[in-house]
């Protein structure tokens, strides 16, 4: 492979032109919504039923992850504050080490992204059919999910300033509800209700990590505001600052409303409970108003999810393709949208939606969506590595001397944890990831040689015209 196609690109760029820049682009409230609402999605409502069979020790789980988050958020803001460019991670593997690394951290979001829309519409589709009843038509519940896909994309199409209102108001209207049942159940709450501290036969250390693995993957999103970074005003200071507030928030949303519901249903009934949320509230206040309640939180968390993540679909390849190594239509932008990225993502996302209503195959979308778990770590481990690169080899632009050792523990954190995430992803996810992450050596292959034909078309006209002169 030669030089040109393998040296990093260093420096800042400018994604929007001057006249742009600051009417599209993200304040710190909506960088951190972006934040909130991608981590939060609809697992949110059923974690307290799926941890419960391991005991009140999972809340230990709940803050050693939140720990490990922290510090993979504290790491991707020094990384965007040196790099406030889209693309996030894609940017730092790239910088850190060539476009190999940089092509397969995009191509793994990539695959992440639109594989997981798929997957959050035909999960909200479930709480949809609550408030209108959709499962009796097999086109009703596939139009129901392709509706919930577009009207996201046709959002973010509309221009960033719009994408960034409807992930503002979504966070907004998924938050309050949340919070308003977790301090509520304080006033309904009862140790009774608790059970055991260590309720299953493991060890407390098995028990732990047991209920991590089923935690780890609620904070998968904590890279958005990087991702975003061309998005957003004064990236330098406003990513880094969104990531660590949205996670916080979304770890004090998440272990709040957890608390809630264990004190408020008895522990023989929440780790049988398929509706954890609904039996909170119907308990708390009575009648059985709790279902509709709890779907219409559950819709608006993941319509603002599908908001986010749309967002986050075009944004690395647009990056990816403005270095060549992918197709030249991703780069293209609208009202500082990549559109290509957008629709490409959401057509990919449909064509899955309708093949898992269709095909009738047992177990395939689900595979797809396991896959996803182990794609989504990749860009962030070797986001880890490329800041442990930056701070181990000296670079003083890079890193701030009297912050070497700080830093330096908190990336080995961010590390540790990102692998973590893949240990808890699974044998199978791994295996089956890998081979979807080694397809795309295909379309790099592809890339690079078109790159490299380019240049030599270049070079051949740049030697004729010299040779030309010459005369």
């Amino acid at each position: 492979m030669s030089t040109a196609t393998t040296t990093p690109q260093s420096g800042p760029r400018t994604d929007t032109p001057p006249a742009e820049r600051h009417s599209r682009r993200f304040g710190l409230p909506i960088a951190t919504a972006l934040v909130m609402g991608n981590i939060i999605g609809g697992g949110i409502f059923l974690l307290p039923a799926s941890v419960a069979p391991f005991g009140t020790i999972s809340l230990v789980a709940f803050g050693v992850l939140t720990l490990g988050a922290i510090a993979l958020a504290l790491v991707f803001g020094r990384l965007a504050h040196r790099h406030p460019t889209t693309g996030g991670p894609y940017v730092y593997a790239r910088e850190a080490f060539g476009d190999f690394a940089g092509f397969l951290t995009a191509w793994s979001y990539w695959i992440t992204t639109w594989v997981s829309n798929a997957a959050l519409a035909v999960a909200a589709v479930g709480y949809l059919d609550v408030l209108i009843p959709v499962h009796g038509s097999l086109a009703a519940t596939i139009a129901a999910a392709l509706l919930l896909q577009w009207l996201p994309a046709l959002a973010n199409l509309a221009g960033t300033r719009c994408a960034g209102v409807v992930q503002l108001v979504a966070t907004v209207l998924k938050f309050l509800p949340l919070l308003l049942v977790a301090v509520g159940g304080l006033f309904f709450f009862d140790s009774a209700n608790l059970g055991p501290f260590r309720a299953g036969d493991e060890s407390a250390l098995g028990a732990v990590s047991a209920s991590a693995a089923i935690l780890l993957f609620s904070y998968l999103g904590v890279e958005s505001a990087a991702v975003s970074a061309g998005e957003v005003r004064d990236p330098r200071r406003n990513v880094g600052r969104a990531t660590v507030l949205g996670t916080l928030g979304a770890a004090f949303l998440y272990l709040l409303t957890t608390v809630s519901v264990f004190g408020t249903v008895p522990h023989e009934r929440l780790v049988a409970s398929s509706a954890p949320f609904t039996d909170s509230v119907n308990l708390m206040f009575g009648g059985s108003w709790g279902g509709t309640a709890v779907a219409c939180m559950a819709l608006v968390s993941m319509v603002g999810a599908l908001n986010g993540w749309t967002l986050l679909s075009a944004q690395t390849p647009y990056a990816a393709a403005r270095d060549g190594l992918f197709p030249k239509v991703f780069a293209r932008k609208r009202r500082g949208v990549p559109t290509a990225g957008v629709l490409v993502t959401v057509a990919l996302a449909s064509l899955l939606t309708v093949y898992n209503y269709t095909a009738g195959t047992e177990g395939v979308f689900e595979i797809l969506v396991l896959v996803t778990t182990f794609t989504a770590t990749v860009p962030y481990l070797l986001s880890s590595a490329a800041q442990l690169y930056f701070l181990l080899s000296g670079q003083a632009d890079r890193v701030h001397r009297p912050r070497l050792v700080r830093d330096t523990v908190l990336t080995l954190a961010a590390f540790g944890f990102s692998l973590w995430l893949v240990a808890g992803s699974g044998y199978a996810a791994v295996y089956q990831g890998v081979l979807f992450l080694f397809a795309g050596v295909l379309v790099y292959a592809w890339m690079a040689a078109r790159r490299q034909r380019t240049a030599a078309t270049i070079g051949t006209g740049a030697g004729a015209v010299d040779g030309a002169a010459g005369e």
